[in-house]
C-alpha cells in the first residue's frame, strides 16, 4: 500500500497508520474531535483564500489538506465504533439524492426558486426528525463565522416568510441603523454597552443587506480587507524605498498615497 498511486484508500490506510497505538505518530494519536476542529476550520479559509487569490496549484494541496480532516474524524468514529469513512459516503450520497428531486426524481421542469425552497423544505425536515425541533435557528452552528451565522439566521427566518419584500427597505433599514449609530456616539453622555448594541445592529443590517443582494457578506469582507491591505502595503513600500518612517507622515501624505494605491494597485 506504501508504494501504490494516491487513492482515498490508500490515504484512508495512511491514517490509520498514523493513528496505530503501537508505531503510530504521538502527535495524531493524542487527538480528538474537539482538538482538531481548528485545524478542520483554518484549513476550510486556507481553501478559500487559494480560491480568491485564483491559485489552483495552492488549491489542489488546500483541498487535500481539508479532504485529510475529514479521514481523521472518519478514523475517529471507526475507533470508536460510531461511524467510518463509508458510512459518511452514504450519508452526504443520500442527502443529496433526496435534496434534488429535480435532478433524481420526477420533479422536472422546477424554478431556481421553487428549487431553493424545496431545498429549505428538506432540511427543515432534517431538523425536526433529527432532534423534534421547534425552531428555524435551532440547529445553526455557533462556530460559524459572525457574518456567516447572521446570514444564515435571515436566510431560515426569509424561508418562513420573515422578511423584507425589497431591497428598497432593506437600505432604509441600514440608514436608520446608521443614525440610530450616529446618536449614541453623539450622545452628551456616552453609554459605550448602546453604542455596541447599535453598531450591532447596523453590521447585522448590512449583512442582510448582503443578502438581497445575492452576496456573501463573509466574502465580501475578505475581499474588501485584502483589497485594503494591498493598498497599505504600497504606502508602507514607498516608505521602505525612500528610507521613511511612516509613523512621521501626515495624515495628509498618506491619504495621497493612499490615492494613489487606489489607482495603481486596483
Amino acid at each position: 500500500m506504501l508504494n501504490s498511486p494516491g487513492s482515498i484508500e490508500k490515504l484512508i490506510w495512511i491514517m490509520s497508520q498514523l493513528r496505530d497505538p503501537v508505531k503510530g505518530c504521538p502527535w495524531d494519536l493524542k487527538q480528538s474531535y474537539e482538538t482538531i476542529v481548528p485545524y478542520t476550520l483554518e484549513e476550510a479559509f486556507e481553501v478559500a483564500e487559494a480560491i480568491e487569490s485564483n491559485d489552483y496549484d495552492e488549491l489542489e494541496k488546500e483541498l487535500g489538506d481539508l479532504l485529510f480532516q475529514v479521514v481523521f474524524y472518519a478514523r475517529l468514529g471507526e475507533e470508536e465504533q460510531k461511524f467510518n469513512f463509508s458510512d459518511i459516503v452514504s450519508a452526504i450520497c443520500e442527502k443529496l439524492i433526496r435534496r434534488h428531486p429535480h435532478v433524481f426524481a420526477n420533479s422536472v421542469g422546477l424554478s431556481e426558486q421553487e428549487i431553493k425552497a424545496n431545498w429549505e423544505n428538506e432540511k427543515a425536515k432534517e431538523r425536526v426528525q433529527k432532534n423534534n425541533q421547534t425552531s428555524v435557528l435551532d440547529d445553526i452552528p455557533k462556530a460559524l463565522p459572525a457574518l456567516s451565522q447572521a446570514a444564515k439566521i435571515q436566510k431560515r427566518c426569509s424561508h418562513v416568510g420573515f422578511d423584507w419584500d425589497n431591497i428598497e427597505d432593506v437600505l432604509a433599514k441600514v440608514k436608520e441603523e446608521v443614525l440610530e449609530v450616529e446618536e449614541e456616539l453623539l450622545a452628551q453622555n456616552i453609554n459605550n454597552a448602546l453604542v455596541a448594541e447599535e453598531i450591532g445592529d447596523l453590521l447585522f443590517a448590512v449583512v442582510n443587506l448582503a443578502r438581497h443582494a445575492k452576496q456573501d457578506p463573509e466574502q465580501l469582507l475578505r475581499q474588501a480587507s485584502r483589497k485594503f491591505t494591498k493598498r497599505f502595503n504600497y504606502i508602507e513600500q514607498y516608505h521602505f524605498d525612500n528610507n521613511l518612517d511612516i509613523k512621521q507622515s501626515t495624515l495628509l501624505q498618506l491619504e495621497h498615497l493612499w490615492l494613489q494605491a487606489k489607482n495603481i494597485t486596483i
